[in-house]
C-alpha cells in the first residue's frame, strides 16, 4: 500500500498483517507517516496504490469495530464539561440532539470509567484534570463502542514518564481483558517494550515490521533511514541516534 497526499508520497509500499490480539507499536519521528497510516486504516484516506482490509473486508469510514483515540493537545483548563459527560459522547456521537437519561445508559458509562480507573475524578471538570487523567477518560469514551481494534495516536504526548507508563499498562490490560488488537503510535518505543508483540518502525514513509530484536538494529534501521544510525542501549532503554548521512546506502 502507498499513500500520496498532493505531490508527496507519504507512505511507500507499506505491507503488514496484524493478528487478532496483537499489540503493535508504531514508532517513528514527526512526519514519518504514523498518523497518515492510522487515518488510512480508518478509511479517511484512500491509498494511491494497493489495498487495505480489516477482518477480510475493505476499510470504510465509521466502522465501529475500530476504536480511535486521536492525538490531542491539552484541554482548555476553563472547560466546564465534566469528565463523565465527555465519556458519554462515546454513546451519543452518532445521535442528533440530547440523549434521555436512563439507568442502563448511566451504568454503561460508569463501567467504562471504572475500567480505566477514573471513577474518583469523573465528575470533575475535564479541563481541571491532569494529562494522564484526561487520557484515561479519552480511552473510556472509545470503550463504549466495544471495539475489536484500538488505534491510539500519540497518547503519551504531554505526559510525564510515570503517567505515560501507566497509560501503556492500562491499554495492555484492557487489550488482554477484552481481546482487543492494539496499534499504538508513539515516537518513543521504550514505554512499550514490555507489552508490544511487534514493532512497525516508520522512517521517510518506509516501514519495517517485526520483533524489537529483529527491527531495532543498526543494520536494519540504517537501511530503513537510508543513512547510518546507531542503536544505543542504556539500561533498559533503547536510543536510536542518527549517524553520518555521508554513509547513506545506495
Amino acid at each position: 500500500m502507498s499513500v500520496r497526499l498532493g505531490d508527496r508520497v507519504v507512505l511507500h509500499d507499506i505491507t503488514f498483517d496484524v493478528e487478532a490480539g496483537e499489540f503493535i507499536g508504531i514508532i517513528g519521528s514527526n512526519g514519518a507517516g504514523k498518523t497518515t497510516l492510522l487515518r488510512t486504516l480508518l478509511g479517511l484516506i484512500r491509498p494511491s496504490s494497493g489495498t487495505v482490509s480489516i477482518f477480510g473486508r475493505p476499510v470504510r469510514r465509521g466502522n465501529r469495530s475500530i476504536g480511535y483515540v486521536a492525538q490531542r493537545t491539552v484541554v482548555d483548563p476553563d472547560l466546564p464539561l465534566r469528565g463523565s459527560d465527555y465519556v458519554s459522547f462515546g454513546l451519543d456521537g452518532e445521535r442528533w440532539g440530547f440523549a434521555l437519561p436512563s439507568r442502563a445508559r448511566s451504568q454503561e458509562i460508569a463501567k467504562a470509567i471504572e475500567a480505566v480507573d477514573a471513577t474518583d475524578y469523573a465528575d470533575k471538570p475535564i479541563g481541571s484534570l491532569s494529562g494522564g487523567e484526561q487520557q484515561r477518560l479519552f480511552i473510556a469514551q472509545v470503550l463504549l463502542q466495544q471495539p475489536k481494534i484500538l488505534l491510539l495516536d500519540e497518547p503519551l504526548s504531554n505526559l510525564d514518564m510515570r503517567s505515560g507508563q501507566e497509560i501503556v499498562n492500562l491499554v495492555a490490560r484492557l487489550a488482554r481483558e477484552r481481546g482487543m488488537t492494539v496499534l499504538f503510535v508513539t515516537h518513543d518505543m521504550n514505554p512499550l517494550t514490555g507489552v508490544m508483540s511487534r514493532v512497525l518502525y516508520l522512517a521517510s514513509g518506509h516501514a519495517v515490521v517485526g520483533t524489537v530484536a529483529d527491527v531495532v538494529r543498526e543494520d536494519v534501521l540504517s537501511d530503513l533511514y537510508g543513512y547510518h544510525v546507531d542503536v544505543v542501549r542504556v539500561g533498559d532503554r533503547v536510543i536510536v541516534v542518527a549517524g553520518d548521512e555521508s554513509c547513506a546506502h545506495p
